[in-house]
């Protein structure tokens, strides 16, 4: 069983929480399933479930290089030199990344507005910009995005692989296949 949960902002990527915050209990009715990896609690977007330990190897396991695609709202107007320097990959805290496709893009008219929303200032713009990564360490969009001096106000990610979020909204689940 594969299953796509849009995982909404501040829900743990975990079942049970003994501190009361929402889990993924609070949105996943199927039983015996367990993520293919994660997203922070601050994160929002595409999280995959699936009871088949193979399929969530392939899908989280970084020698198998998965593409996963991010969109991500930026503080600060984005420009070419930031943009240049994610493609190529960078020298992080926990060693250099791999190097990754970015472009600058629109804010989509699909997006469903935050829940708390994201802080807003008059005087500095935001940018947003898609950012697919073959890779998966900790917060690393956030910590990609911070180290090109533009850190990451919003993260959505939109895409694992083959899979897509593809209009599903926040708490929504999807089958996918057995």
């Amino acid at each position: 069983m594969l299953i796509a949960l849009n995982k909404p902002f501040g829900v743990l990527c975990q079942f049970t929480d003994d501190r009361g915050r929402r889990t993924l209990a609070d949105y996943v009715r199927e039983k015996d399933v367990y993520a293919a990896g994660r997203l922070d609690q601050d994160s929002e977007g595409l999280l995959l479930l699936t009871d088949d330990g193979k399929l969530a190897h392939r899908l989280t396991d970084p020698r198998h290089k998965q593409a996963k695609t991010y969109l991500a709202q930026l503080d600060g107007n984005v420009d070419a030199v930031a943009l240049q320097a994610l493609s190529c990959g960078l020298l992080l805290s926990d060693g250099p990344t791999l190097p990754a496709e970015a472009a600058r893009v629109d804010e989509p008219a699909w997006l469903w507005p935050r829940d708390p929303p994201v802080r807003f200032r008059k005087a500095i713009p935001t940018s947003w910009i898609t950012l697919t990564l073959r890779e998966g360490r900790n917060r690393q969009v956030r910590r990609m995005t911070a180290a090109v001096g533009f850190p990451t106000l919003r993260l959505i990610r939109v895409q694992i692989g083959e899979h897509v979020l593809d209009g599903l909204l926040p708490g929504e689940t999807r089958q996918l296949g057995r």
